[in-house]
């Protein structure tokens, strides 16, 4: 089973020193999919770039990690976005964004066969950083090939990832996810990002938002607190094995999602799917930048 991924990537700078940077490439969606890769799923995905050689070098990386790239386009005279990752003295991230004119921004009105492409897969994965790129008739598009593809047996597969800047509002952002929420099967949440869009709430009213929307698997990301599952009517509460001080936590929910969905998609019962969310993240946050090196060891060996 091979799963579609749909957003944006963009060229990473992180800081290394004071005053020295690495350059690399990250994005959330994209983040998910290479750990999903690396923890033996598999992924296609869904995005554009330009035709500058630093998209050259992303699809070049992205093919040597196993992800799909058969459904990337290329947008000639385009650059993709950038960003930069800065850290404190506790390893959380802060970041700035060059991305206005990213062409993954406008993907499903220049290439709206994209639609129908996505609908072959046996699941589909998005965030809510992709939703904030697209202009209102996109989302109107997305969520109605999301409905028709729910009712043909499809699952989605959303992480809520929100970020006030991507938004002209809290208010739109709150609209476009209520909607969302009601195409949704498996929600991959960070809590942080639940309590910046709702407001302080508790971890079970998260959980009763989106199940009376519609979902029935919601996964809380808390942190070092763990996370919190729900499935069938039960809830049940993980904690994490060793609480660690990060090095870096940029893609630490993403690295999870990757771990989680790959698990899932080898028929692993819900707590080995999340025990292997867990170890994947755990390790990611001791080292700098999004996508750490390919040689090291993601899951223990415990898959």
């Amino acid at each position: 089973m091979k799963v579609a991924v749909l957003g944006e990537c963009m060229i990473e700078l992180s800081q290394q020193s004071d005053d020295q940077y690495k350059i690399g490439f990250g994005g959330d969606t994209l983040n998910t999919a290479i750990y999903l890769c690396r923890c033996n799923g598999e992924a296609d995905y869904f995005s554009v770039l330009g035709d500058d050689p630093y998209s050259q070098n992303m699809l070049d990386a992205w093919r040597s990690e196993g992800v799909g790239i058969n459904h990337v386009r290329i947008k000639n005279s385009k650059l993709p976005g950038l960003y930069i990752i800065n850290n404190d003295e506790n390893g959380e991230r802060y970041f700035n964004y060059w991305r206005q004119n990213s062409p993954a921004r406008t993907m499903l009105s220049d290439y709206p066969v994209i639609l129908d492409e996505i609908k072959s897969y046996e699941m589909i994965f998005l965030s809510g950083i992709t939703l904030s790129l697209y202009p209102q008739d996109d989302l109107v598009a997305l969520f109605n090939c999301l409905s028709q593809y729910r009712k043909e047996g499809g699952i989605v597969i959303f992480d809520n990832n929100y970020r006030i800047n991507n938004w002209m509002s809290t208010h739109d952002a709150i609209e476009v996810f209520t909607k969302m929420m009601s195409l949704t099967d498996i929600a991959l949440l960070s809590f942080d990002d639940e309590k910046a869009l709702y407001g302080t709430h508790s971890i079970e009213d998260c959980i009763t938002r989106w199940v009376d929307s519609g979902t029935s698997e919601v996964v809380v990301k808390n942190g070092h607190h763990g996370c919190h599952f729900y499935k069938d009517k039960a809830c049940t509460f993980y904690p994490l094995e060793t609480v660690l001080t990060p090095v870096d936590t940029t893609a630490a929910g993403d690295s999870f999602n990757g771990a989680y969905i790959a698990a899932k998609l080898q028929g692993l019962n819900n707590e080995a799917c999340i025990k292997a969310g867990q170890q994947c993240a755990s390790t990611v946050i001791m080292h700098k930048g999004a996508i750490i090196n390919r040689d090291i060891c993601l899951l223990g060996g415990d898959l």
